[in-house]
């Protein structure tokens, strides 16, 4: 049963979108819109946001992007106009309350609010900078998401719009990660986050934002079948995707999707596997 209307990725009822069909074969798109995807996914758990929303909010983008500078000049003046403009004159930043919003991960309210974690603060700063032909990308530091300007892997600077657009170096970052996990970064991951990447790990936070809260159950059911359209995902999530379901009742439907991954790891993992057809039984059970 899904209690988020029109939601069901057939276009629903009433001539809701297709919302989960567009999001998958934009997902798949040689060159991915990035905040088109963003705008999909908020779609699936905000039933407020429509077709009307989402051209708004990709307007405002390019408003956004034709107050810019033309040129502003190296990585540096591209990151310095940006946290003019964005962090100074239009306040976008975070604080630690954002965490406990849901909307703080939906790019239409993003733009709103003008708050937001930081990674859809830097979406919002990767799209209003690629619209005015900056060259951007997304950091995914763990713990935390910034946004690069120039070349990756040659002369660029770092910027966090969670803190307004303050520069940061290299160091900084390395440090800012190592003080989440407690171990070294590996600079592997200063480099360029991919749109998909970066849509999986918003999808992540909004389940660990809906997780254990029986009644955002729906929003997180919603963010593991977006994950699972995905080209890449983890594997774990089709279970989670039974779990989910056996807990809001759905328990033969459950059941036979945790049978169905079980049988999928049960050569390599045969202990998990037979721990889950365990699972899978009980929730059976709960039919009589």
């Amino acid at each position: 049963m899904n209690d988020i209307p029109g939601r069901d990725g057939t276009g629903g009822a009433e001539g809701v979108p297709g919302w989960r069909r567009r999001f998958a074969e934009e997902a798949r798109e040689e060159r991915p819109d990035l905040a088109l995807l963003c705008l999909l996914l908020a779609a699936e758990v905000d039933p407020a946001l429509d077709e009307a929303g989402m051209d708004a909010a990709q307007i405002e983008l390019d408003e956004l992007a034709g107050l810019l500078p033309y040129a502003p000049g190296g990585p540096a003046g591209w990151a310095s106009a940006l946290a003019e403009l964005l962090g100074e004159r239009y306040g976008f930043h975070g604080t630690p309350s954002d965490y406990q919003r849901l909307d703080s991960s939906l790019l239409h309210q993003v733009l709103r609010r003008r708050r937001g974690l930081p990674i859809l603060l830097s979406v919002v700063w990767i799209e209003v900078a690629r619209r005015a032909g900056a060259p951007v990308y997304g950091v995914a530091l763990p713990g935390h998401f910034v946004v690069g300007f120039g070349d990756p892997y040659g002369r660029h600077v770092l910027a966090d719009p969670f803190d307004g657009g303050r520069p940061l170096t290299d160091e900084d970052a390395v440090r800012m990660a190592a003080g989440a996990t407690g171990v070294p970064l590996d600079a592997a991951l200063l480099g360029p986050a991919t749109p998909q990447e970066i849509v999986l790990r918003i999808l992540n936070n909004i389940r660990a934002w809906a997780a254990g809260r029986l009644e955002r159950s729906a929003v997180e059911l919603a963010a593991i079948e977006l994950s699972l359209l995905l080209p890449s995902h983890p594997a774990r999530l089709r279970l989670e995707r039974a779990q989910l379901l056996v807990q809001r009742g759905q328990f033969a439907v459950g059941a036979r999707e945790m049978e169905e991954y079980a049988e999928v790891i049960g050569a390599l993992e045969p202990d998990a596997a037979e721990t889950i057809r365990q699972q899978a039984r009980a929730a059976r059970a709960l039919l009589n």
